[in-house]
C-alpha cells in the first residue's frame, strides 16, 4: 500500500545547514518523507546539498553559494535568488530558481534542468557536461566557456565571449548577444533543433509561450579540436 506524501519542515532560523543537509542525506526509499520545506534560508551556503533522493525540497528565501550542488534526482525550489554556483555539479533531477542567479550557475553539471526565471550572472554553464539550462532572462560574460555537452537557452540578452572554446554543447539566444568566444559561431536553427529547443522551453513551463524560429543557435566551429600553430593565440 501507498503511504500519502508527508512534508517535513526544517527551519534554518535555529536548525543548522549541516543539520538540513544531514537530515536530506539520511532519506531512503523506504522513508515517506518525501516533500520538504526550508524556511528562512537567510543566504547560507550549500544549502540542499549533494542530495541524493527523489525528494521535492522548497526553500523559502535566498540562498548563497553552492545551493543545490551534486544535486542527484532531487527537485529543487528556490524561492528567491541563489549565490555563486547554484547547482554545481549537479548529476539529474531539477533546480528552479524563481528569481535571479549569480555567477557559475550550473557549473560542471552533468545532466538535469536548471532553470533560473531571472536573470544569470557571469559563468553561467561553464565546463557544463550534459545539463540543460533555460534562463528566461539574460547571461553574463563568458557564459557556457568549454561548454562540452548539454544545452543552454536564453530568453534574453547575453553576454560577450559566449561560448569561448566550446565543444558540443548546443546554446540558443533569443536576444542579443554582445560577443562570441574564441571558436564558437553562429549555426543554422534546422528542425530538429526547434524540436529540441521546444521540449526544453516546454520543460521549463513555458509550453508554446515562446516562438523557438525567435532564437538563434551557436556551437564549436571545431577549429580548436587539435592544435595549429595559427590559432596559438586563441589557445
Amino acid at each position: 500500500m501507498t503511504l500519502p506524501l508527508m512534508e517535513h519542515t526544517i527551519d534554518l532560523g535555529s536548525a543548522s545547514v549541516r543539520e538540513l543537509n544531514a537530515a536530506l542525506h539520511k532519506v531512503g526509499p523506504d522513508v515517506n518523507q518525501r516533500l520538504w520545506r526550508v524556511l528562512n534560508p537567510g543566504g547560507r551556503h550549500s544549502v540542499a546539498a549533494g542530495v541524493d533522493a527523489a525528494l521535492t525540497i522548497e526553500i523559502d528565501g535566498h540562498v548563497g553559494y553552492y545551493c543545490a550542488g551534486m544535486n542527484k534526482l532531487a527537485k529543487v525550489i528556490v524561492n528567491g535568488n541563489a549565490g555563486v554556483g547554484v547547482a554545481e555539479n549537479m548529476m539529474s533531477g531539477i533546480v528552479h530558481v524563481k528569481g535571479d542567479a549569480s555567477q557559475a550557475a550550473g557549473a560542471t553539471a552533468q545532466g538535469g534542468l536548471l532553470i533560473v526565471d531571472g536573470n544569470a550572472s557571469a559563468r553561467c554553464g561553464i565546463s557544463m557536461k550534459g545539463v540543460d539550462i533555460v534562463v528566461k532572462g539574460g547571461i553574463g560574460h563568458m557564459s557556457a566557456f568549454m561548454a562540452q555537452s548539454g544545452s543552454l537557452t536564453v530568453l534574453g540578452d547575453a553576454g560577450e565571449a559566449l561560448g569561448d572554446s566550446i565543444y558540443e554543447a548546443r546554446l540558443f539566444v533569443r536576444g542579443s548577444v554582445a560577443s562570441l568566444g574564441a571558436d564558437c559561431i553562429e549555426k543554422e536553427l534546422r528542425d530538429e533543433h526547434k524540436a529540441m529547443l521546444f521540449a526544453r522551453l516546454k520543460a521549463a513551463g513555458l509550453n508554446g509561450a515562446v516562438d523557438v524560429s525567435d532564437f538563434k543557435r551557436y556551437g564549436s566551429a571545431r577549429q580548436l579540436y587539435h592544435f595549429h600553430v595559427d590559432n596559438a593565440g586563441a589557445y
